[in-house]
Protein backbone atom coordinates (compact mmCIF):
# COMPACT_ATOMS: atom_id res chain seq x y z
CA UNK A 1 0.00 0.00 0.00
CA UNK A 2 1.82 3.41 -1.25
CA UNK A 3 1.02 6.86 0.62
CA UNK A 4 -0.86 9.23 -1.44
CA UNK A 5 -0.52 11.70 1.34
CA UNK A 6 1.12 15.30 0.10
CA UNK A 7 3.47 16.96 2.47
CA UNK A 8 2.53 20.19 3.80
CA UNK A 9 4.32 23.36 2.95
CA UNK A 10 4.89 24.18 5.97
CA UNK A 11 7.34 21.49 6.75
CA UNK A 12 4.16 18.64 8.17
CA UNK A 13 2.81 20.71 10.86
CA UNK A 14 -0.97 21.78 9.80
CA UNK A 15 -0.96 25.29 11.66
CA UNK A 16 -1.64 28.37 10.14
CA UNK A 17 1.50 30.41 9.32
CA UNK A 18 0.95 33.78 10.25
CA UNK A 19 1.11 36.27 7.02
CA UNK A 20 1.56 39.66 8.61
CA UNK A 21 -1.63 42.30 9.53
CA UNK A 22 -4.85 41.53 8.11
CA UNK A 23 -6.22 43.28 5.38
CA UNK A 24 -8.27 45.35 8.06
CA UNK A 25 -5.77 45.96 9.49
CA UNK A 26 -3.76 47.46 6.55
CA UNK A 27 -6.38 49.66 6.01
CA UNK A 28 -6.54 51.16 9.28
CA UNK A 29 -3.08 52.35 9.16
CA UNK A 30 -3.30 53.63 5.45
CA UNK A 31 -6.21 55.46 7.04
CA UNK A 32 -3.82 56.84 9.78
CA UNK A 33 -1.39 57.69 7.65
CA UNK A 34 -3.67 59.93 5.41
CA UNK A 35 -5.10 61.57 9.29
CA UNK A 36 -1.61 62.45 9.65
CA UNK A 37 -1.09 64.20 6.42
CA UNK A 38 -4.58 65.93 6.58
CA UNK A 39 -3.43 66.97 10.17
CA UNK A 40 -0.68 68.52 9.68
CA UNK A 41 -2.10 70.65 6.10
CA UNK A 42 -4.52 71.91 8.90
CA UNK A 43 -3.70 75.34 10.97
CA UNK A 44 -4.56 74.11 14.88
CA UNK A 45 -7.69 76.72 14.71
CA UNK A 46 -9.04 74.99 12.06
CA UNK A 47 -8.46 71.25 13.71
CA UNK A 48 -11.60 71.01 15.85
CA UNK A 49 -14.08 72.20 13.79
CA UNK A 50 -12.42 69.68 10.87
CA UNK A 51 -12.02 66.97 13.27
CA UNK A 52 -15.94 67.05 14.11
CA UNK A 53 -16.75 66.89 10.02
CA UNK A 54 -14.40 63.97 9.73
CA UNK A 55 -15.81 61.75 12.31
CA UNK A 56 -19.39 62.89 11.26
CA UNK A 57 -18.67 61.91 7.54
CA UNK A 58 -16.96 58.65 8.96
CA UNK A 59 -20.27 57.84 11.18
CA UNK A 60 -22.32 58.63 7.42
CA UNK A 61 -20.43 56.28 6.49
CA UNK A 62 -21.67 53.54 8.41
CA UNK A 63 -23.84 50.24 8.59
CA UNK A 64 -27.13 51.04 9.70
CA UNK A 65 -26.45 49.50 13.42
CA UNK A 66 -23.00 50.88 13.45
CA UNK A 67 -24.08 54.45 12.30
CA UNK A 68 -26.77 54.60 15.34
CA UNK A 69 -24.58 53.47 18.19
CA UNK A 70 -21.93 55.61 16.49
CA UNK A 71 -24.32 58.71 16.39
CA UNK A 72 -25.28 58.21 20.13
CA UNK A 73 -22.20 57.76 21.23
CA UNK A 74 -21.18 60.76 19.70
CA UNK A 75 -24.00 62.89 21.48
CA UNK A 76 -22.82 61.34 24.66
CA UNK A 77 -19.27 62.40 23.97
CA UNK A 78 -20.65 65.95 23.48
CA UNK A 79 -22.68 66.21 26.60
CA UNK A 80 -20.17 64.57 28.92
CA UNK A 81 -17.35 65.64 27.91
CA UNK A 82 -17.23 68.70 25.53
CA UNK A 83 -13.40 69.71 26.06
CA UNK A 84 -12.78 66.24 24.06
CA UNK A 85 -12.17 67.23 20.63
CA UNK A 86 -13.37 64.99 17.73
CA UNK A 87 -11.02 63.19 15.42
CA UNK A 88 -10.55 60.39 12.92
CA UNK A 89 -8.06 57.99 14.48
CA UNK A 90 -7.06 54.49 12.25
CA UNK A 91 -10.26 55.61 10.63
CA UNK A 92 -12.25 55.27 13.53
CA UNK A 93 -14.28 58.24 15.35
CA UNK A 94 -11.92 59.26 18.76
CA UNK A 95 -11.98 61.72 20.95
CA UNK A 96 -8.84 63.93 22.23
CA UNK A 97 -7.50 65.79 24.96
CA UNK A 98 -4.47 67.73 23.63
CA UNK A 99 -4.29 65.83 20.88
CA UNK A 100 -4.12 62.38 22.54
CA UNK A 101 -6.38 59.87 21.96
CA UNK A 102 -8.90 59.27 25.39
CA UNK A 103 -11.63 56.90 23.62
CA UNK A 104 -12.73 55.90 20.21
CA UNK A 105 -15.66 53.97 18.58
CA UNK A 106 -14.71 50.73 16.62
CA UNK A 107 -17.69 49.97 14.56
CA UNK A 108 -18.61 45.96 13.64
CA UNK A 109 -17.76 46.24 10.20
CA UNK A 110 -14.41 47.98 10.35
CA UNK A 111 -12.80 44.87 11.43
CA UNK A 112 -15.47 42.25 10.62
CA UNK A 113 -16.37 41.57 14.58
CA UNK A 114 -19.59 40.58 16.03
CA UNK A 115 -20.27 43.43 17.88
CA UNK A 116 -18.67 47.52 17.90
CA UNK A 117 -16.64 48.90 20.99
CA UNK A 118 -15.86 51.25 22.85
CA UNK A 119 -12.74 51.77 23.60
CA UNK A 120 -10.27 53.86 26.14
CA UNK A 121 -6.41 54.53 25.83
CA UNK A 122 -4.14 54.59 29.12
CA UNK A 123 -4.29 58.75 29.16
CA UNK A 124 -8.24 57.90 30.11
CA UNK A 125 -6.99 56.94 33.34
CA UNK A 126 -9.73 54.81 34.33
CA UNK A 127 -7.59 52.59 36.83
CA UNK A 128 -9.56 51.10 39.39
CA UNK A 129 -6.92 48.92 41.58
CA UNK A 130 -5.13 46.12 39.60
CA UNK A 131 -7.55 45.48 36.63
CA UNK A 132 -9.91 47.48 34.78
CA UNK A 133 -11.28 47.48 30.99
CA UNK A 134 -10.29 49.72 28.44
CA UNK A 135 -12.75 47.81 25.99
CA UNK A 136 -16.53 47.76 25.90
CA UNK A 137 -18.70 45.85 23.70
CA UNK A 138 -21.98 47.22 22.15
CA UNK A 139 -24.56 45.63 21.01
CA UNK A 140 -27.50 48.58 21.83
CA UNK A 141 -27.61 51.49 23.86
CA UNK A 142 -30.41 51.61 26.49
CA UNK A 143 -30.58 54.35 28.71
CA UNK A 144 -28.76 52.27 31.58
CA UNK A 145 -26.17 52.01 29.23
CA UNK A 146 -26.35 55.35 27.77
CA UNK A 147 -26.06 56.86 31.37
CA UNK A 148 -23.12 54.30 32.58
CA UNK A 149 -21.10 55.74 29.24
CA UNK A 150 -21.52 58.94 30.17
CA UNK A 151 -20.35 58.43 33.72
CA UNK A 152 -16.95 56.67 32.07
CA UNK A 153 -16.51 59.57 29.32
CA UNK A 154 -17.02 62.06 32.29
CA UNK A 155 -14.50 60.10 34.52
CA UNK A 156 -11.91 59.34 30.73
CA UNK A 157 -12.29 63.00 30.19
CA UNK A 158 -11.19 64.52 33.70
CA UNK A 159 -8.31 62.70 34.25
Amino acid sequence: MTNTRKPTRSGGTAEKKFDGFSAEEREAMKEHAQELKTSARRGPRAARADGESDVLAKIADMTDADRVLAERLHAIVATAAPDLSPKLWYGMPAYARNGKVVCFFQSAQKFRTRYATLGFSDQARLDEGTLWPTTYALTELTADTEARLGELIGKAAAA
